[in-house]
Formats: C-alpha cells, structure tokens, sequence
C-alpha cells in the first residue's frame, strides 16, 4: 500500500512540478487572458493522468472512466468558452448594466451547476468500486487539487490587486 501512494504522489510530482511553473502568469498579460494563454488542454489531460494514474484502476473499472474524462473535459470546454465571452464582453467598452449581468451570472451558474451535476454523476458509478487505497489516494489527490485551484484563485486576486495600483499609479 506504502507503494502504491508513494507511486501516486511521485507521479503527481512529475507532472504537477513543471505545470506549476507553466501556469506562472506573466506580468503584462490581462487577468483573464492569463488563464486561456498557451495550450489549456494540455493541463486538463495531464490532471486526468494524474488521477488515472493515482487510482491504478482495475480492467473493470476503467469501463467506467471514459463518463468521468468526457465530464472532466466538458467542464473545462465550459470554462474555457466562459473565458472567452467575458474576453469578448470586457472588450467591448460599454455601460454597465447590472440586471443584464445578474441575468448573465444566473445562466453561468446554471450551467456551471449542470457541469458539475455531470461530474459527480459520471464519478459515482466508478467511485462505488473503488477500494480503500483508492478512495485514500483519491482524497489526496483532490486534496491536491483544491490546494492548488485556492492559490490560483488567491494569485490571480492579488495580480489584480497589482494591476489595479498600476493603472491607479
């Protein structure tokens, strides 16, 4: 078992080292640019490699793991296609208009809801036959993960926190 989470987490290792320093936003690229630069897909299969390859599934699990890569991916199709409209709407300059961005942010979680609802329905099948060391791995993985998405999340404020004083500079 020792083996096995020492395996999981060196894999993780050498795939997550060089996607921490490939995701470092460079200073002149706009907040939300930062997010879509380069090739995102890339990152999304190496995340699902990672817990693929963390859970070491058995012949008969990987029969139910194309749902959950088709979900993974169709989330991050979503907040790719997201990314690009608030792009495009921070583009064009206009009034703000606060009952159309009420509307628009009920639409987004809705079918951010809808996303996850599908990841967490294509996940139940196989995470029911999953074994003890596999939902222990699993847990740290995402353990990992959600670490990781906070510091995006609190880096990402605080470039903008510093593109606020430059612009105010």
């Amino acid at each position: 078992m020792l083996k096995t989470v020492c395996g999981g987490l060196t894999a993780l290792c050498i795939v997550g080292t060089p996607l921490a320093y490939a995701q470092v936003p460079s200073a002149t690229a706009p907040a939300l640019e930062r997010g879509t630069a380069g090739n995102p897909n890339a990152l999304v299969e190496s995340r699902i490699a990672v817990v693929k390859a963390a859970l070491q599934l058995t012949p008969d699990q990987m029969k139910l793991w194309p749902p959950v890569e088709d979900a993974i991916r169709g989330r991050a199709t979503a907040r790719q296609q997201r990314l690009a409209s608030l792009i495009a709407r921070r583009k064009e300059a206009r009034e703000f208009q606060p009952v159309e961005f009420l509307q628009r942010r009920s639409e987004v979680l809705a079918q951010r809801a809808a996303g996850l609802k599908k990841l967490a329905d294509a996940w139940q099948p196989l995470y029911a036959t999953l074994d003890v060391d596999q939902k222990r791995r699993m847990r740290i993985v995402a353990a990992i993960a959600i670490r990781e998405l906070r510091n995006s999340v609190e880096n990402r404020l605080m470039n903008d926190d510093d593109e606020e004083e430059e612009d105010e500079g």
